[in-house]
């Protein structure tokens, strides 16, 4: 089994990396953001809930993040016997610890937290184009800046929380998505599960 944090700021890459993980590693993918989304689209309350924080590019408390997390699991165990892709979760070190604690409880843990590391002006121009060839709403310039704000306070913080775990590879995120996954899979080949 192999869980993997998969880490960044947001434009960073993590889904496209995530996809190329998924192939190589026949990992599960959770995308908190996808599951959220979803949930906002089939109008649940927890859908409700998540576009009000969403749409003032805020972080959904972290209460709620870990019931739909395990949810998610306990529904999917199937699929995630391999391991696991968190993508867009943890995004603060109490997240991290409550990760940490849930897993625990399930026999495993996070192996290895894969930071996407990529220039700003980079993030803003990737985010742009994303928006404009998807549609999605939060994908405009106001809303950017607030969520690499929330970014740069509240999540740049679990890359020292998890450099201090012995679990964070560092991967420089710009250039083409080929030359990114190499130095991917060369950092987590080097593992021992």
């Amino acid at each position: 089994m192999l869980n993997i944090v998969i880490y960044g700021a947001p434009g960073s890459g993590k889904g496209t990396q995530s996809d190329r993980l998924i192939d190589e590693y026949g990992l599960h993918h959770i995308s908190t953001g996808e599951v959220l989304r979803d949930h906002i689209a089939r109008g649940t309350e927890i859908g409700k809930i998540a576009d009000f924080y969403i749409s003032k590019g805020r972080l959904i408390p972290d209460d709620l993040m870990i019931r739909i997390l395990e949810d998610v699991l306990d529904h999917e165990s199937k699929a995630a016997e391999k391991g696991v892709i968190f993508d867009g979760f943890p995004r603060t070190i109490d997240q991290a610890k409550a990760l940490k604690d849930m897993l625990a409880r399930r026999g495993t843990r996070v192996h290895a937290v894969v930071g996407l590391e990529v220039d700003e002006d980079e993030l803003m121009r990737r985010m742009l184009e994303r928006g404009r060839l998807t549609g999605r709403a939060d994908d405009n310039e106001k809303t950017i800046r607030e969520r690499l704000k929330v970014y740069h306070t509240q999540t740049s913080p679990l890359r020292d929380y998890y450099i201090a775990e012995g679990k964070y590879h560092g991967i420089d995120g710009n250039g083409a998505i080929d030359d990114i996954f190499e130095k991917i899979r060369t950092s987590l080949d080097k593992l021992n599960h």
